[in-house]
């Protein structure tokens, strides 16, 4: 799917569901999101937990497990929807923009030197 074809309405409205199901089910009543002096930790905190869900994509990529959760899928498609639904959570939670950033990003690597495939192959070039 071509990038400039994605509807950004309908994407921030998925983030607007991702933060609210998080709020509605209490991960956002914490003190230390309400405290300006523990709001960074807090904030940290957060994007550990996206880590956490990728490290265990990787895991079950490494030893091909279906989900434990949902067993007719596969454990690393089901963890890398946890770390998007975290990330959405938290770029709600934050106001970004993360979709309008996405779409900035693909549109500037499409113009990067090292991204090309030639520029790749070359000793000292990018290789993952």
């Amino acid at each position: 799917m071509q990038a400039h074809s994605l509807s950004l309405s309908s994407l921030q409205a998925f983030q607007s569901l991702c933060h609210g199901a998080a709020v509605d089910g209490g991960w956002w009543n914490s003190l230390a999101w309400r405290d300006p002096d523990a709001r960074k930790h807090f904030i940290a905190g957060k994007l550990a937990l996206v880590h956490s869900e990728v490290s265990e994509a990787l895991e079950a990529f490494r030893k091909d497990l279906m989900d434990d959760h949902l067993p007719e899928r596969k454990g690393m498609e089901v963890e890398m929807a946890d770390a998007v639904i975290r990330i959405l959570d938290l770029a709600g939670a934050l106001h970004l923009d993360v979709f309008g950033a996405a779409m900035e990003k693909i549109r500037y690597n499409a113009t990067r030197a090292d991204h090309l495939p030639a520029n790749r192959a070359l000793p000292g070039g990018k290789s993952i």
